[in-house]
């Protein structure tokens, strides 16, 4: 199989996924969707860095930086890998609705999965009336940015007032209802999906409300119950996404929300904390999917 590797950062988890997809016996070719190039007059205009032919499976760590532009030429190069019959965990198509929060909040809520009140419009006025409307002392709604990952630019919005102009927010305005636990702690949860089952969880429990282990948040071991694993299967299903970290919150009620659908996430606070080998499931569950879409290869009868 002529698989390929596609991280530009990121180096524990790019040398993780290597090592395992070297274990299982594949080879694969290390290289970044920023030196993919587009060239016609040939046989094959898509011209992949260590291929002479296209690959038969394109494993995505990460998508490089940069402009929109550049972002949406690397999204169509993946795309059209797709089309060629390329096997692409995960798909631009899970990355598309993942990575846009409003369209990730969308589909849990078409699922009918439980998950917090959203609220996306475009102009600060619309968000100010919400705001007014929807907020009061101690519930706040959170602002997050449409397109962002980590923890980074969230903010608690408790008055209109505090909403930023529509330029810092890219003109887009995502509100969530905040949910506070009843014994007053920062805590979260993070299920990781593989194939469609939960494989691997934890608690996340900051000093501040905001939890993510890149941001200091500490990965706690987790006995997952199965209400938190199949809702985050179930959310892993609405998005389409072949692996995936799903964020949840308790609702105070006994039960758990889905906060977000990760198609990139990262798992080395997660791997602390549980004996699966996050890596090996993964490149496991891809070189799966990539021999189930290969036809078998005809083998002549001679007598």
């Amino acid at each position: 199989m002529r698989i390929g590797l596609a991280a530009d950062n990121g180096n524990w988890h790019k040398a993780r996924l290597k090592a395992a997809l070297e274990h299982l016996g594949a080879e694969p070719v290390l290289f970044s969707l920023a030196d993919v190039a587009v060239v016609t007059g040939g046989a094959e205009p898509l011209r992949v860095p260590g291929f002479d032919a296209l690959p038969d499976g394109v494993l995505l760590r990460t998508v490089a930086g940069g402009t929109f532009e550049a972002t949406t030429m690397r999204l169509g190069v993946l795309h059209a890998l797709v089309a060629s019959g390329a096997t692409v965990w995960n798909s631009p198509t899970a990355i598309e609705r993942s990575v846009d929060k409003a369209m990730t909040s969308l589909l849990i809520d078409r699922a009918g999965l439980p998950t917090p009140d959203t609220f996306v419009v475009s102009q600060r006025a619309a968000a100010a009336a919400l705001v007014e409307r929807e907020a009061r002392p101690g519930r706040p709604l959170v602002l997050k940015p449409l397109f962002g990952s980590q923890g980074e630019g969230l903010q608690l919005i408790a008055r209109p007032e505090d909403l930023p102009d529509e330029e810092a927010v890219s003109r887009v305005y995502y509100l969530q209802r905040y949910i506070a636990r009843n014994d007053g702690l920062w805590r979260d949860y993070r299920v990781f999906v593989c194939e469609g089952r939960a494989i691997a969880g934890m608690i996340r429990e900051g000093d501040g409300w905001i939890t993510n282990v890149h941001r200091g948040g500490r990965p706690l071991p987790w006995a997952m119950p199965d209400a938190a694993a199949e809702l985050a299967e179930a959310a892993a299903a609405a998005v389409g996404v072949d692996y995936t970290g799903v964020d949840l919150v308790e609702d105070g009620e006994g039960g758990y929300l889905v906060l977000e659908v990760n198609s990139m996430p990262a798992w080395s606070g997660l791997q602390r904390v549980t004996e699966v080998d996050i890596a090996l499931a993964v490149a496991r569950g891809f070189l799966n999917a990539v021999r189930a879409a290969r036809p078998p290869r005809l083998v002549s009868a001679s007598g």
